[in-house]
């Protein structure tokens, strides 16, 4: 199975900022939340993160026995010159075109589009490997990521489009499950939460 982490808050996670390629450090609320994932991540023998430090931090606190390899298709989206912006800048408008159009860029930045691209890539690849830990359900890969590229995997699993990922939340701190189901992906857990740790909201 493949187990995506989504990494710990983050302090302009704690602002409500978006937040891309910009890379804050977890808050210590990020931290406990990293580490909480510890009991949830029984079987993990590979973990895979984004090269953005946050996301380093959370495999390093969720998986502390394993040294994570760092995957670039798993960083978060390009907001562009939005990047650190509060979530009001961006105008209805501006909404409801990222929302119904995969292809518009973030700021100048990256398209949602491009993010599927790189995301189904390698889970493709993961799939068409009979050998990878997709197919064995006792020997787990861990893949610590942001928003953008775990509904990216979310999508990818349920076999819809990619404008479906704005009809789903997603938790600081958070694990989504992956399997296969007669060899085709499927999705088994989504946003699941720790008990007793706070989450946060953030939509970035």
């Amino acid at each position: 199975m493949i187990l995506l982490i989504r990494h710990g808050q983050t302090t302009t996670n704690a602002q409500n900022l978006l937040v891309g390629r910009s890379d804050p450090p977890l808050t210590e609320l990020g931290q406990r939340q990293a580490r909480a994932l510890r009991p949830l991540l029984d079987g993990v023998e590979e973990v895979w993160t984004s090269p953005l430090q946050r996301a380093r931090s959370t495999a390093a606190l969720a998986v502390p026995h394993l040294s994570a390899l760092v995957r670039e298709s798993f960083v978060e989206v390009d907001y562009g010159d939005l990047d650190g912006q509060p979530l009001n800048v961006i105008s209805a408008e501006q909404w409801e075109a990222f929302e119904t159009d995969h292809q518009v860029a973030f700021g100048g930045g990256e398209s949602l589009s491009s993010v599927d691209a790189r995301v189904h890539a390698e889970l493709d690849a993961q799939l068409a490997d009979p050998a990878s830990l997709l197919h064995d359900p006792a020997r787990h890969l861990a893949i610590v990521s942001h928003v953008s590229p775990i509904k990216s995997a979310v999508v990818w699993a349920l076999g819809v489009a990619g404008a479906t990922a704005w009809r789903t939340r997603l938790d600081n701190g958070s694990l989504t499950v992956i399997a296969t189901r007669r060899r085709s992906p499927s999705l088994v857990r989504f946003n699941v939460v720790p008990h007793g740790v706070d989450v946060t909201a953030s939509l970035v």
